[in-house]
């Protein structure tokens, strides 16, 4: 069988990690055209590839315009861009990859879902921690029954005290008006995942967070606007100086380092830190995203969830606890901790996978397990293959959307069953 063949839109970190799958499986996938607006991206993506001239253009419009080019498209844009070209690729009966959040309200991402159902195409949303080993792992003892049934998680992501000054303070994050809310850009991904390990849809939802930390009012006395000029930036811990500096003179030029340059030189690194978004003091950005945020979820069976997002804390795998009838479990991305309360024996799992849970490093797996699902359904035409499918992301994104209502009104909301299109 020939390999199956995708077009890339959108060359930032995100599509140039997916593409790259194909570079290592030549014989299953290969990528055929990409559209990105940034020159330098672009030609760097085309000559990765080995993509002609004419398969490398500005804009996603240019290749729509000449049909169905290709088995399938890896949509990969910025979170607001996510819907035109959805719409566009599936009329045209492409499967598709999106990138998460599949939309950002509940009207596009209905429309989505219509218009893959009504292309008759796959599509396959970016919730890669469904697609980890650990997750796996985990997910196959809650479904085997041997700790019996789920009473509660307790689930926390620490986002990483410079992951979140990198983007959620200084990054293209930082705003909910430029992009969308913390919860759905980065815990979206959570929320998923807990309804999937739970195996219930969520019925109702509450939240509380804020933005506490990163404000003016935390500014230091003799800061200065950006870190180059501060004479305080060796005693602050968001220092851009030492976040990125310290990447550039280890030789890890990839994420997050490759957002700020193009080029992983000093001389790239210090224009761009004294002129570009990421060498502001972080207490002097135009932030408005939460740092800190707790929701609350009930589900069908009646299992309840917490789940706490912070960007105050180190970089690490998020942990989970699950609290069953007959047995406990402790999971930290790597490994699994299962306690009998019967026979009262713990027994330990190691899912310890190549990569860390960070975008650079492949999501443990799941960036990796999520291609591979991918390009097998549409490969064998069995969309069941997809643990993310269109109506699971549905139903993970309008948990999302009501968490966000219930934190704005401190209400309680609940969320429909039903992932159909409102009449």
């Amino acid at each position: 069988m020939a390999p199956l063949s995708l077009i890339v839109v959108g060359a930032g970190d995100r599509g140039t990690g997916h593409a790259r799958w194909t570079l290592s499986h030549p014989g299953r996938a290969q990528v055929v055209a990409v559209a990105e607006p940034r020159l330098a991206r672009r030609q760097r993506f085309a000559a990765e590839h080995g993509i002609a001239a004419d398969g490398a253009v500005e804009d996603w419009r240019e290749l729509a315009a000449r049909g169905r080019i290709a088995d399938a498209v890896l949509i990969c844009t910025q979170d607001r861009l996510h819907l035109e070209p959805a719409l566009a690729f599936a009329e045209l009966g492409y499967h598709i990859m999106l990138e998460k959040p599949m939309a950002l309200d509940e009207p596009s991402c209905r429309a989505i879902v219509d218009a893959v159902e009504r292309a008759g195409v796959i599509l396959a949303v970016g919730h890669v921690l469904r697609y980890t080993p650990y997750t796996q792992a985990l997910k196959g003892v809650l479904d085997s029954g041997r700790l019996g049934d789920i009473v509660s998680v307790q689930h926390t992501e620490p986002v990483g005290h410079w992951h979140q000054a990198h983007s959620f303070v200084r990054g293209n994050w930082r705003r909910t008006d430029e992009a969308t809310s913390m919860l759905m850009a980065k815990s979206c991904h959570d929320l998923d995942w807990l309804q999937y390990i739970v195996g219930q849809p969520p019925t109702r939802v509450s939240s509380f967070g804020r933005l506490s930390h990163f404000t003016p009012a935390n500014r230091p006395a003799g800061a200065a606007d950006r870190c180059l000029d501060c004479a305080v930036e060796s005693q602050c811990a968001f220092s851009a100086q030492r976040i990125y500096g310290e990447r550039l003179a280890s030789g890890d030029h990839g994420w997050p380092l490759s957002v700020v340059v193009e080029e992983p030189t000093e001389e790239a690194l210090d224009t761009a830190l004294r002129s570009g978004p990421y060498g502001r003091c972080v207490y002097a950005c135009d932030n408005d995203v939460v740092d800190h945020q707790v929701v609350s979820m009930e589900f069908a069976g009646g299992a309840t969830a917490t789940f706490a997002m912070t960007g105050l804390s180190q970089m690490a795998n998020r942990r989970t606890t699950v609290f069953a009838t007959r047995g406990e479990l402790h999971g930290d991305g790597a490994t699994l901790r299962i306690h009998d309360f019967l026979t009262g024996q713990d027994e330990t799992i190691d899912t310890t996978p190549e990569g860390d849970m960070s975008a650079g490093g492949g999501h443990g797996g799941g960036d990796a397990g999520l291609m591979d699902a991918f390009i097998t359904a549409v490969a064998t035409g069995d969309a069941s293959l997809v643990r993310s499918g269109p109506h699971e992301s549905l139903l993970s994104h309008l948990t999302v959307l009501a968490a966000e209502r219930a934190r704005h009104a401190g209400t309680v909301e609940h969320i429909t069953t039903s992932t159909q299109p409102s009449p």
